[in-house]
């Protein structure tokens, strides 16, 4: 199967540091092209793939100081897309709706996975526009504030079963992230001095983030039992998520997926979150952790944690959020996708069939008319 992957432009494909959409293009992709399929990867020039890679920049835009309108580098892309379209036998965009007046008339059937929030106004005129457009859930609750959007199917992410290992854990406990409202981390430093255990935290701070982080967080980092690492590389991920007792996923806002949830549970380590989003669908209560609706629950729940299995965990995560199950969800909506366009088009050529026999017949009877 012919198959183009096209990746935002924001970050490389993998990422450097942070970026889960790419992080997730990456993954797809090579677990993809072990099933021997012919992948194309639309992204920037600095990404890292086995698949034959077509890119419009040189390097991720994040990167570029100079670049102050990302939207023309993806114009741009879009159109080396449409160029190529009919190279391919499905096209699979991570470009959110950018594409979707575009991808309308391409010859090649094409699906949307959409990574980000849906809970924007804005994007109901869209999708209102835009009804028949084949997209995909990252989990069920992800769905909830589009109905009327035409989604095809439900693909968890999916990470290689060998790029995190099963570790004993350790004293502290762990936040990998974003520094913003909607993740937590305020919440999290109150469980940490509430439980009185050490708490480390790995996080991007995005310039959009830099006053929140200024005003509401960066005071508390002054205690004893907080430490702030900042950013770190998939290499250090193992390490800081495998060495910590518990991974705590306090969020404020209902989390599409959430990659750090499955990469902590790839790991051993149990993860203790708020019941928002995706969270249910992803985190089992009392098997790959807890799930809780306050930080006084949570407190709670870390007296227990000892209790959980990490090889269940592990076991947990390798049920459900390898790359080669995300690969195989993938694969079946492509094929439904590529079998309804080859039943479209018989149907058209059957019907212009009947149209022109009618048409002869119709001749014929005039003709003998006229004779």
């Amino acid at each position: 199967m012919k198959i183009a992957q096209v990746a935002p432009l924001f970050e490389s494909v993998p990422p450097k540091f942070y970026g889960g959409t790419e992080r997730v293009v990456h993954y797809l992709t090579e677990e993809l092209i072990k099933y021997h399929h012919d992948i194309t990867l639309f992204a920037s020039g600095d990404s890292k793939t086995s698949a034959r890679l077509i890119s419009n920049v040189p390097e991720a835009l994040r990167l570029q100081p100079y670049c102050e309108d990302y939207v023309a580098h993806h114009i741009v892309q879009l159109q080396e897309v449409i160029e190529r379209a009919d190279e391919f036998d499905i096209i699979h965009f991570h470009t959110d709706y950018l594409h979707f007046p575009f991808s309308q008339n391409l010859p090649a059937p094409h699906l949307t996975t959409l990574h980000g929030r849906l809970d924007i106004p804005d994007l109901q005129y869209v999708y209102n526009k835009f009804p028949d457009q084949p997209v995909v859930s990252i989990s069920n609750d992800h769905r909830r504030p589009l109905p009327h959007a035409n989604f095809i199917g439900t693909v968890y992410h999916g990470l290689p079963a060998n790029l995190y290992r099963l570790m004993k854990g350790g004293d502290y406990l762990a936040f990998l992230g974003r520094v913003s409202p909607e993740k937590g981390l305020d919440k999290a430093i109150d469980i940490a001095k509430s439980a009185g255990i050490k708490l480390k935290i790995a996080a991007k701070i995005d310039k959009v983030d830099s006053v929140y982080f200024e005003q509401h967080i960066e005071q508390l980092l002054n205690h004893p039992l907080i430490e702030f690492i900042g950013e770190i590389n998939e290499e250090q991920k193992n390490d800081f998520l495998g060495n910590a007792l518990a991974f705590l996923f306090p969020i404020n806002w209902n989390e599409p997926f959430g990659m750090v949830l499955i990469e902590a549970m790839a790991c051993g380590t149990p993860v203790i979150a708020f019941q928002r989003g995706s969270v249910p669908e992803i985190i089992e209560n009392g098997k790959n952790g807890c799930i809780v609706n306050s930080a006084q629950e949570a407190v709670k729940a870390l007296k227990k944690i000892d209790t959980l299995s990490r090889h269940g965990v592990r076991q947990a995560f390798e049920e459900r959020f390898t790359a080669e199950r995300m690969a195989r969800g993938y694969l079946k909506i492509y094929k439904q996708l590529i079998n309804k366009k080859e039943a479209e088009a018989n149907l058209r050529k059957l019907k212009n069939i009947k149209e022109k026999s009618k048409a002869h017949t119709a001749t014929k009877r005039i003709s003998k008319v006229s004779g």
